[in-house]
């Protein structure tokens, strides 16, 4: 890999997972040592052997699964690991500083307040405040608007073009590739490792930097809807309200469609896909799945029904740190059983079926979860839903959060398989191209209320964002 950053240049690193962009950054951090090659600044050879190292260097990194400590305050977590911070310091300097860094990103939050209370659009906003305290000139950012809000993100964007007039380069991974095209003045990309090519972005198409990604022609990013009618049978929402966050809102997600709940992360989205799958107990409203009413707060009803929530923070609430065999089935151990002793033999064959089913490589099941592609963690837990006896609703948070072009048309593939299955899809997304282009029902969402609903004829970008972010009178359903 070769690559050149300018002063005031924003360049675009982009690649599927597993090509290698990880490493990269870890390695300009002083996390990986590089087996060969230089690295250079201003001209000079340096060698970045520690993340301390890459601080005094001015390098700096925002990654994309977040390293805040959820008990300490925002102010502790802005200067936590920063070494320039003496033992003994003036608290009230180092306050002013946090506060002016937040500022820079057009947010006034109490630096008292434990990050643990913060939203996860808030918590990345944090981790962006921190870098910007450390006075950077080479900034990383690995997926930094994959859980923001479109508020949020132009809070993020202004703030980068403000670090670019000021000199600093800019290192931005992603792969909402609108974003590259927004904010970019260059890419490079990888694949299997090795660097394809890099451009100005008033030199490649879109088309053209998803080619040089897969390595392949890109036909078609979203598989065809099904065109039979949807079953009779149906999740129904009936006078929802969560305390703080949604008022009054009914709907109906049917069997065999994907349903998708479009609206600004804080609009209640996530809050009503948690609340359905029975996290929210002091939610009230009326749950009725294919007529049978389902208990307020209750996950063991949701478990005998076959209802299964994905989180959008898969780390902290999908996956855990033990094998891709033992996630895979974790949530059907009682089926593997006899007379309380699990079957060993029969949990392999079963992970192995389920793991082809979502094409991870079963070579694989011995290997700790965690070091999968964020692509591959993503689909064991579709592969763990798939595990049911009956088909039955499956509740997803952005599911593709911080996932790459590739692996986003092999989800997008699986959706439409528990589609056929017969399972009724409930799903929010932050990405409105992905919200256009898999769902059959689309309900906007402002500040908690129902904006209007839409059916895939009339499903439009510009309509949905109208709707999430400067709504006239709400329409109906």
């Amino acid at each position: 890999m070769s690559l050149t950053l300018e002063r005031g240049e924003i360049r675009a690193v982009c690649g599927e997972n597993g090509a290698g962009k990880s490493t990269l950054m870890k390695a300009l951090t002083g996390v990986v040592r590089p087996g060969g090659g230089q690295i250079l600044i201003d001209g000079k050879t340096v060698t970045v052997d520690n993340p301390q190292t890459a601080q005094q260097l001015g390098i700096a990194l925002v990654a994309q699964e977040l390293s805040l400590a959820p008990h300490l305050s925002i102010l502790d977590n802005i200067w936590l690991g920063d070494r320039s911070v003496p033992l003994f310091h003036r608290r009230q300097e180092f306050r002013h500083r946090a506060a002016a860094a937040l500022r820079q990103l057009d947010v006034d939050y109490d630096l008292d307040t434990p990050v643990a209370k913060l939203t996860i659009g808030q918590r990345q906003i944090v981790e962006i405040a921190r870098l910007l305290v450390r006075n950077a000139r080479i900034l990383i950012l690995d997926e930094p608007t994959a859980t923001l809000s479109d508020v949020e993100i132009e809070r993020m964007m202004a703030a980068l073009r403000r670090l670019k007039a000021e000199g600093k380069g800019v290192l931005y991974v992603t792969h909402r590739l609108g974003e590259v095209f927004d904010i970019c003045d260059s890419v490079s990309v990888l694949r299997n490792g090795v660097d394809v090519g890099a451009a100005p972005i008033t030199d490649i198409s879109r088309q053209r930097l998803i080619e040089m990604m897969l390595g392949r022609s890109f036909r078609e990013m979203y598989p065809e809807a099904p065109r039979q009618k949807a079953s009779g049978l149906s999740l129904q929402v009936e006078h929802l309200a969560i305390p703080g966050a949604v008022r009054d809102l009914s709907f109906s997600a049917p069997r065999g469609r994907i349903t998708c709940i479009a609206g600004q992360v804080g609009a209640g989205a996530g809050a009503i896909i948690r609340a359905i799958a029975g996290l929210v107990p002091d939610c009230t409203g009326r749950l009725v799945l294919d007529g049978r009413e389902l208990p307020i707060g209750s996950v063991g009803a949701r478990v005998k029904r076959n209802i299964t929530f994905i989180s959008e923070d898969r780390a902290g609430e999908g996956i855990f740190r033990r094998s891709v065999m033992e996630n895979l089935v974790a949530a059907r151990l009682p089926s593997h059983s006899s007379f309380g002793l699990v079957s060993w033999k029969r949990l392999r064959h079963f992970a192995g079926h389920l793991s082809s089913q979502v094409k991870v490589d079963a070579a694989r099941l011995g290997a700790n979860a965690f070091d999968l592609s964020g692509g591959n963690q993503q689909k064991l837990l579709f592969a763990r839903a798939m595990g049911g006896s009956e088909p039955g609703v499956l509740l997803i948070n952005e599911p593709c959060r911080g996932v790459d072009v590739g692996a986003r048309a092999e989800i997008y593939r699986l959706l439409r398989e528990f589609c056929r299955l017969g399972y009724a899809l409930l799903i929010t997304s932050s990405d409105l191209e992905e919200v256009v282009g898999i769902s059959d029902t689309v309900i906007t969402l402002f500040r908690g209320e129902l904006v209007a609903s839409y059916e895939r004829p009339q499903i439009d970008i510009s309509r949905i964002l109208s709707d999430i972010t400067q709504p006239g009178r709400p329409k109906a359903a």
